[in-house]
């Protein structure tokens, strides 16, 4: 074996703990996926709060309305950006997320509702929202495997798969409901753990915070967080130390499309209601998060504190406008503008590194 092939197997392993430890926030900001995201983001938060502490009357940002609305919004998006963050480390893409967000999160609510035998009844149970919930889950990471075994099987890009699993899934929305918006007010406890609020603590922030944890514990703690970045980085060092890309990658599917469907309900459950095509656009924004938090696009390179971050960070930048009055394309154009930034300096990053 070579010696340069043995530095390629070295590095697919744990090419994400193989940085040195930073003893300088210049360092840290050079060698880690979220180094400039994090900066960027403190940067913007300390002129939002100045602006707030100058300008209190017409720059309402430390509202406490303000901030609860902002928590109650990024929620969604982050918990579907979790999902599709791991699929990116492991070199795929997922474009059917935000189909699946609409069709599972209705496949959750008719369940319930049905179970019910209707959405008023005086006596609701306490367990349909649950087991409508349970499918939906199940039926998300069924989907993603099936994703998965199309794109593995005939080796053809996840983008096209999953575009076509995007308007598969739509049309499947608008055949299973119709194009009407569905009402979901779920009984007692499933409201409160899921759509409960705590001062500007919102109960979806809670769970965005208890997945984010997880998924850093999956991705820099676990066997299988390595394989992740292994499979993404370099497929065929990842084979000759024994790793299963197909496995690996059929993991990350599910939990893509498990991610989708959680996301969904949970929205679902804070708003009240369904649009068949509500999820339509959010997976564009969960890999532009994903993208502006350190991903690599090509794969084995990103963290779950950066898809935190940048979907943080989509959301202030919307705040700001709106508060600023400014018109709504003018998110589109910044977003737009922040995720090319952020690619740029990724690329920059990485060759520095070489």
């Amino acid at each position: 074996m070579s010696l340069s092939h043995a530095e390629h197997i070295r590095q697919a392993v744990a090419a994400h703990n193989a940085r040195p430890i930073p003893v300088k926030l210049a360092d840290w900001v050079r060698t880690s996926p979220e180094g400039g995201i994090a900066v960027l983001f403190m940067v913007v938060q300390i002129a939002c709060i100045a602006g707030g502490l100058l300008f209190p009357d017409s720059f309402r940002y430390l509202l406490q309305a303000n901030i609860a609305v902002t928590l109650k919004s990024i929620a969604p998006l982050g918990l579907m950006a979790l999902g599709v963050g791991v699929l990116m480390i492991a070199g795929e893409y997922d474009l059917s997320v935000g189909a699946l967000y609409s069709f599972l999160s209705i496949v959750a609510a008719t369940v319930a509702n049905s179970l019910n035998g209707d959405i008023g009844g005086d006596h609701p149970s306490w367990a349909a929202p649950f087991i409508g919930l349970a499918l939906a889950l199940v039926l998300g990471g069924l989907i993603g495997c099936v994703h998965s075994a199309i794109t593995l099987r005939f080796n053809i890009p996840s983008f096209i798969t999953t575009l076509g699993g995007m308007l598969l899934w739509k049309g499947a929305t608008l055949l299973y409901h119709g194009a009407s918006s569905l009402r979901f007010k779920p009984s007692e406890p499933f409201a409160t753990i899921f759509g409960g609020e705590y001062g500007v603590i919102h109960a979806s922030i809670v769970w965005f915070a208890i997945f984010a944890v997880a998924f850093y514990l999956l991705l820099h703690r676990h066997r299988l967080g390595n394989h992740f970045y292994a499979v993404g980085g370099n497929r065929n060092a990842a084979v000759a130390i024994g790793i299963k890309p197909n496995r690996t990658k059929t993991i990350a599917f599910a939990i893509a499309g498990f991610m989708a469907a959680f996301s969904g309900v949970v929205a679902a459950t804070r708003v009240g209601s369904i649009q068949p095509g509500g999820g339509l656009g959010m997976e564009l924004q969960a890999i532009a998060a994903c993208v502006i938090g350190g991903a690599a696009l090509t794969g084995g390179r990103g963290s779950i504190l950066g898809v935190v971050l940048g979907t943080a960070l989509v959301f202030t930048i919307q705040d700001i406008l709106l508060l600023l009055r400014a018109p709504g394309f003018y998110f589109d154009m910044f977003v737009g503008t922040l995720i090319v930034v952020a690619v740029i300096m990724n690329t920059a990053i990485r060759r520095s590194r070489a």
